[in-house]
Parts: structure tokens; sequence; C-alpha cells
């Protein structure tokens, strides 16, 4: 699979499961803009270890798709909304304030990115959207994040319809238990020994797992898939 001449933005590209998909799609050819929020350093790091260009953008404020876009105004192929909020808490103790930003960063900007891109996507473009394994397997404590997520895929499924008359493709990819960094702050070490031991694969994820999903997704091999939710979970969920 080659992007030789494709051009492609990955938001949240500095660390985890974007910086995979940085990684891979630069590795296989592509052009990359990546955004970051406040890790410069290991911004630079991707930069310098893939060619690929970074910029600072928040996703919880839509001001920043100025920025984001700005490095592509002569033309896009791809487009990963990779960012997400993770927040955990109980119904009761939820806020006006923290609804408003997880929805925000997961489901709004999202939105308005795709928009924003619609004018500077080639015909046969792809659009991948991250969700999360939770919005079929929920958590207590994860009513926002699931449920901004979901709105996300709902909104990829309309947006494979409303595309599909150019050859543009537009799928989910919702990654189970990953090795990330945000994972483990958010989990016991028990509980990442527990989701190891119920994958089919007997493991967690690891980023560049979720990241070979969406380079397949993105090439000219994954031209068929559209209006998908692909769960690269290693057997988390059969």
């Amino acid at each position: 699979m080659t992007l030789t001449g494709k051009t492609a933005l990955v938001t949240g590209g500095s660390k985890g499961i974007g910086r995979a998909v940085v990684e891979l799609l630069a590795g296989q050819g592509a052009t990359v803009v990546f955004t970051y929020r406040q890790d410069k350093t290991a911004a630079d790091e991707v930069s310098r270890a893939s060619g690929a260009v970074a910029v600072p953008a928040d996703q919880a404020d839509l001001d920043s798709l100025d920025a984001m876009f700005e490095p592509v105004r002569d033309g896009l192929d791809i487009l990963v909304n990779n960012v997400g909020a993770v927040t955990s808490g109980p119904i009761e103790g939820l806020t006006p304030d923290e609804f408003d930003r997880v929805f925000a960063i997961n489901t709004k900007f999202p939105l308005f990115a795709v928009q924003r891109a619609l004018p500077l996507l080639r015909d046969g473009g792809r659009i991948v959207n991250i969700s999360t394994l939770n919005t079929l397997l929920p958590a207590a404590g994860l009513s926002l994040y699931c449920a901004s997520k979901g709105a996300l895929e709902q909104l990829t499924v309309v947006a494979s319809r409303e595309l599909g008359p150019r050859g543009i493709t537009v799928n989910t990819v919702s990654p189970g238990a990953t090795d990330t960094g945000t994972l483990r702050a958010v989990n016991p070490p028990e509980a990442l020994e527990g989701a190891a031991r119920a994958t089919a694969l007997g493991r967690l994820g690891q980023p560049a797992d979720v990241a070979a999903v969406v380079g397949f997704l993105v090439s000219a091999q994954g031209r068929w898939v559209t209006g998908q939710n692909v769960r690269a979970t290693g057997g988390l969920y059969v």
C-alpha cells in the first residue's frame, strides 16, 4: 500500500494512536499535517522522525480550525479525526460545563472539521473518525464519553451517505484496550491485566495495531468499505 502523492491531516498526532497513524501514513509516502494541543516537545519529535508538519490546535475551540487547515489549503486526500476527551464520573455529579467540553472535543469539532474539509477533499478521499469500543461495551461513569463518541459514530454513517457520490469513504475505527498513556492514566494495573486476559489475542493493543487498520481504510485497498465501524480490539469483543 502506498500513499505517495496524498495529503493527510490527523488531529492529535503527537502521542498514542494519533502518533502511530502519523508515522504510518508518512511512512507510506503521504504528506502529513497533524495537530497537537500542548506538548510541543512531543510534536517536534514526531515531526523530526516522520517529516510531518505539526500545528498547535485546541479541539475545544472551533477557532483552531483555521490554523489546522491552513497547511492543506491546496487540497486534501485523508482526514483522521483522532482527538478524544475521556472523562469519568457518575451521572449525578456531571455539570453542564463538563458536558459542553466533552461534546465539543469528541463530537462538535470533528463534525466541523469534516465540514471544513469538504471543499478541500479530492474525489476518492478518505475520512476516518476514531471512536471507542465503550460505545458497545459501556462502563459506569463513562456517560459523556460514550454518548459523545456514539454521536460521532452516527455522524460518520450519515457522512458516508452524503459523500459517497464523490467516491469519498467515511468510516469509524473503534479501538479496544490500547496501551497508551491515556489508558494507563485512568486504569489501575489489575484492570489492564484483566483486559489483556479477556482479549482473544491475549494482550493489550498497541497504537500501531490501530494505525494499521486506519492505514487500510485510507488506502486504495479500502475503497469499497464505507459507513462502517471497524472494531479494532484484538478480540476483546467478538
